[in-house]
């Protein structure tokens, strides 16, 4: 199934460069990797790594960072900008055995997974006993938004208003922006928060982190659409 991501991969490039787009720069990146380091897995993995811009962040703080991802052309980028471990596959199907990290890093590929189900589960089956998977993701209410016809809009006052439909359904729709057209997934939160009880896994942290700077920062905090959470597997 095509999400666009090979045809979108050069814009994707250009979009990122090195420090990122607003939602990492300003909103994800500092409390991220506030919680890599608060215990510095030795091995580290990075499911849907793009062009490998978190794997280097990460990468101080870590003995061995691998990355993963079914795009071509985002991995060449990867491997082009530093020495790291970079494989060509998908998160439904990961190429390791049982617990071979000590760390599973999903920032903001969920979404962009067409089977998250299965992708939790080979997430949770490579994480090591005590390990933990650091997710990033896009709020639900802001998902539900993405489709035609919904969205941010303006009342007849002058304001502003969010149209959110179909929450609790399952669906994808493809989101163009800045030359890149993208399929996207939304999901409700409670899906998500199923899907990782169900491998077996204890919440250990959630934020709604606020966006530093200036800029899109006032009124993105208004109504925060991006959140993290940690997810740990028992000890044996």
């Amino acid at each position: 199934m095509d999400n666009g991501w090979e045809a979108s991969a050069q814009a994707w490039i250009s979009l990122m460069g090195e420090e990122g787009d607003f939602s990492r720069k300003q909103v994800l990146d500092k409390p991220m990797l506030e919680r890599v380091r608060l215990r510095q897995d030795q091995r580290v993995l990075d499911v849907g790594c793009g062009e490998g811009r978190f794997c280097r962040m990460v990468a101080p703080y870590a003995q061995k960072v691998t990355g993963v991802d079914p795009t071509d052309s985002l991995l060449q980028r990867a491997a082009s900008l530093s020495d790291q471990t970079f494989v060509k596959a998908k998160a439904e199907a990961l190429p390791f055995e049982n617990a071979s990290f000590d760390l599973v890093l999903s920032y903001l590929s969920l979404i962009d997974i067409a089977d998250a189900k299965a992708a939790i589960e080979e997430m949770a089956r490579v994480l090591a006993p005590g390990g933990r998977i650091l997710v990033a993701n896009l709020n639900s209410w802001n998902t539900a938004s993405q489709s035609e016809e919904r969205g941010w809009s303006r009342s007849e006052g002058g304001g502003t208003q969010m149209t959110v439909d179909h929450y609790l359904q399952e669906y994808s729709h493809w989101g163009e922006w800045k030359g890149m057209r993208i399929r996207n997934w939304h999901r409700p939160m409670a899906f998500y928060m199923h899907e990782f009880l169900q491998a077996g896994l204890s919440l250990s942290h959630f934020d709604e982190p606020w966006a530093s700077g200036e800029g899109r920062a006032e009124s993105y905090n208004r109504a925060p659409y991006l959140y993290l959470m940690e997810w740990q597997k028992a000890r044996d």
